[in-house]
């Protein structure tokens, strides 16, 4: 049988690839492979970071969104302001802003004599993610303690007559309001496809018509959390039948009374979605609210997620690790297979195991192999020329085991200008073949390492 190293020099990834794989009952390294050298773990970054918010924040945790009232009501009215202030819950959607405006209409307000503020200060804000990023892409989006929709925005637009029609909505499961402080015009030319200006108090992008086709959607990013936020809030609240001016920011810690809030479910849910659909808003937001739980002021991501790097090290030994961010979006971030498997295997009490996801194992043909007697539970990463999975495995025989692979040719990825990292010649053919020789590293520890 051919060893790990021949599997991936038969596997035609390019670059570097590092693995190793521990006896979960024992600690001992079955097979390694480059495990000390330092890569980009991708969105694996993300299984550190659940760790992270759990151990400190607690799984029981609750992020609270709430509605403040500056004064009495009087006749329905506020005498005063009226604040949407955010707790940084990143679940918080359409439909529990919908609630909120529910409430205060229940409260019995139907207007307010002052303003209408919004309050993201609960937590740092960034403009985004990674600057590395083309502008346009909805999973690398703005960071407040006020998000919504994962601080995107749905952008559809249809052709008729020769001309195109556009729109700009926070959809929900149920609900489409508009949105105006995201705006959209359709620009005579071809490239490039998207451009972001900053409009003040508004998002202002163009699109090129050479590139839209008959008709189509996607979300877009968002750089103005809080006025999003209120933007829909205030279209919500007319529906319940409460006036509400524009919404303006609030800058200073708000006070007043609570008239209305909303709760997110609990952190561990919230941890266990992330990990199944690696949202890079939640990760981030999970992490800088633990480092604001241990009582430190993070001026960027990268400063944050050195705290993260620190938590773990006094927590399961880390070493080698050189993190810029919480979500593993940011390819600067280093970290050796060995010192992540360190972590899991360290943290295999901690219940982290059922919150990643199932990875059934796969044929040649990429098609699931039914029944198959390895069973997997990991997380995925995958960025351009990068790709990761790391978690814990069972073989055959039941053994338990602790795995890591990371791959990356950083010379390819470098190579890649800003505007096509989105879809790069290559970089699906790169990530299909990372992905088998995951597949057959992972079914011979399960038949070579389960006894």
């Amino acid at each position: 049988m051919a060893s790990g190293a021949e599997l991936v020099a038969q596997s035609g990834v390019s670059g570097v690839v590092g693995f190793q794989v521990l006896d979960a009952r024992t600690g001992q390294v079955r097979e390694e492979l480059n495990a000390g050298t330092s890569l980009p773990p991708a969105s694996v970054m993300k299984t550190l970071t659940a760790l992270y918010a759990i151990d400190v924040l607690g799984a029981s945790h609750r992020f609270e969104t709430r509605l403040l009232a500056t004064g009495p009501v009087a006749g329905g009215v506020v005498q005063g302001d009226l604040i949407l202030a955010g707790g940084g819950d990143p679940t918080l959607d359409t439909d529990a802003l919908a609630a909120l405006a529910g409430q205060l209409r229940a409260a019995g307000v139907t207007g307010v004599s002052g303003a209408f503020r919004v309050w993201g200060g609960a937590l740092p804000q960034f403009d985004d993610i990674d600057k590395g990023q083309p502008n346009h892409v909805g999973y690398n989006p703005a960071i407040s303690g006020l998000n919504l929709n994962y601080n995107r925005v749905h952008f559809e637009w249809r052709r008729s007559g020769g001309r195109y029609t556009v729109s700009m909505d926070a959809r929900s499961g149920s609900r489409r309001p508009v949105v105006t402080v995201s705006r959209m015009v359709v620009a005579d030319r071809r490239l490039p496809v998207y451009e972001y200006r900053d409009g003040g108090d508004f998002d202002s992008w163009s699109v090129a018509s050479g590139a839209l086709g008959g008709g189509g959607a996607r979300w877009l990013p968002v750089r103005k959390p809080e006025l999003y936020a209120g933007d829909v809030f205030r279209t919500l609240a007319r529906a319940e039948g409460v006036t509400l001016p524009a919404a303006r920011m609030q800058r200073g810690t708000p006070g007043g009374r609570q008239v209305a809030r909303h709760l997110s479910g609990p952190l561990e849910e919230i941890a266990r979605d992330m990990l199944r659909f690696s949202t890079n808003l939640t990760a981030e937001v999970l992490g800088l609210a633990a480092t604001a739980r241990r009582g430190r002021t993070a001026g960027s991501l990268r400063a944050s997620a050195t705290e993260m790097g620190r938590w773990a090290n006094e927590r399961y030994g880390l070493r080698g690790a050189s993190l810029v961010d919480h979500s593993g979006l940011g390819d600067a971030s280093r970290l050796p297979a060995s010192a992540m498997n360190t972590v899991l295997y360290r943290a295999r009490g901690t219940g982290i195991a059922p919150l990643l996801k199932s990875i059934p194992m796969r044929g040649p043909d990429r098609k699931v192999i039914n029944g198959h007697p390895v069973k997997v539970h990991a997380k995925t990463g995958t960025l351009n020329f990068v790709s990761a999975l790391s978690g814990y495995a069972t073989a055959a025989d039941g053994t338990p085991l602790v795995f890591t692979i990371f791959a990356a040719d950083m010379p390819r990825r470098n190579a890649v200008s800003r505007a096509e990292r989105e879809r790069p010649e290559g970089g699906r053919t790169y990530n299909t073949r990372a992905k088998k020789l995951q597949q057959v590293l992972l079914q011979r520890w399960g038949r070579v390492y389960g006894s």
